[in-house]
């Protein structure tokens, strides 16, 4: 339980501290606001009314704690320009990015694993072979072999949508066809990262002194492997896993603006682009949520199969 809490504890000081970082970066830009809003034609009087109104005027830590408290009520406001309120706008745009996200990390973590420790237990022209191949997809970013999928796949061949989203509700096989491209687009990266790490941890589990011992008892190669060697490299598996899952939203971000989709990164983007300061916010919000989630649920796999992580 106090593990738990260690981890919750600093969650939420990352959220804090997120949030806090965007607002002063996007201070600057608050006068700016109210003329945006009514255009270039609103007059001098209209514009330091609505500044007025806005609480543009006020210090920018009495704005941040103003917005601060409304976020911990669970009002995290309004759009400036659309009056939409910002959790009507996620709950339209966070299950794309949600459904994105979840499926590139756990088919690039069940992948990533498999290739690693396959490349660590076989060696030999396998390694070097999986080694030229994650190699290739660490250097290429998303973007690039998001295109040349959408060429070759949704142009030439026709076999799968170029953009466009379709929600599950309306028909899960549009939907698993409008995001089988992103995934894949995003999984190659992310694959390349945590097939290396967990190779290297494998290499130099299979080294230590236990795992001779294991061997000369006479348990089967498979056991000892699958049994104890990839248990006690998992730890740095899911650790790479962790930190993927930043470049995953990272990239989707990209992603999504390529294929079309709904998400998240769209919604950051369009609202960064018009100074939509709670927009911006909540997007912020919502991408940080979700990387303390992929983590605290990490640091609890890894507690579960390391007992020293939850001692220290």
């Amino acid at each position: 339980m106090a593990f738990l809490l260690k981890r919750l504890a600093s969650a939420i000081t990352l959220v804090f501290a997120t949030s806090l970082i965007v607002f002063l970066l996007l201070a600057p830009a608050f006068g700016d606001i109210p003329r945006n809003v009514l255009g270039e034609n609103a007059s001098a009087e209209q514009v330091a009314t609505l500044t007025t109104q806005l609480g543009f005027d006020r210090p920018v830590f009495v704005q941040y704690a103003e917005w601060l408290f409304g976020a911990l009520t669970g009002d995290l406001g309004d759009s400036l320009f659309t009056t939409q309120t910002v959790w009507a706008a996620l709950a339209v745009r966070m299950p794309v990015t949600v459904a994105l996200v979840a499926l590139v990390t756990i088919l690039s973590g069940v992948i990533g694993f498999a290739i690693g420790l396959l490349a660590a237990v076989k060696r030999g022209w396998v390694d070097r072979l999986l080694q030229v191949l994650t190699t290739f997809g660490d250097a290429l970013p998303a973007f690039i072999i998001a295109l040349f999928l959408v060429t070759v796949f949704a142009i030439q061949l026709d076999w799968l949508p170029a953009t466009g989203y379709t929600t599950f509700a309306t028909d899960p096989a549009a939907w698993a066809r409008s995001l089988t491209l992103p995934v894949i687009s995003l999984t190659i990266v992310a694959v390349a990262g945590i097939a290396q790490q967990v190779r290297s941890s494998v290499i130099a589990t299979l080294r230590m002194d236990y795992v001779r011992t294991l061997r000369s008892r006479g348990l089967t190669e498979n056991r000892v492997v699958l049994g104890h060697v990839l248990r006690a490299s998992s730890t740095t598996g899911l650790t790479a896993l962790a930190v993927q899952v930043v470049g995953i939203l990272g990239g989707a971000v990209v992603v999504e603006q390529i294929f079309a989709l709904p998400g998240l990164g769209s919604l950051a983007i369009e609202a960064s682009a018009r100074t939509d300061v709670p927009l911006v916010l909540g997007a912020v919000l919502a991408y940080v949520v979700i990387v303390v989630i992929v983590n605290l649920l990490v640091d609890l796999a890894v507690a579960w199969l390391n007992p020293k992580v939850r001692l220290s």
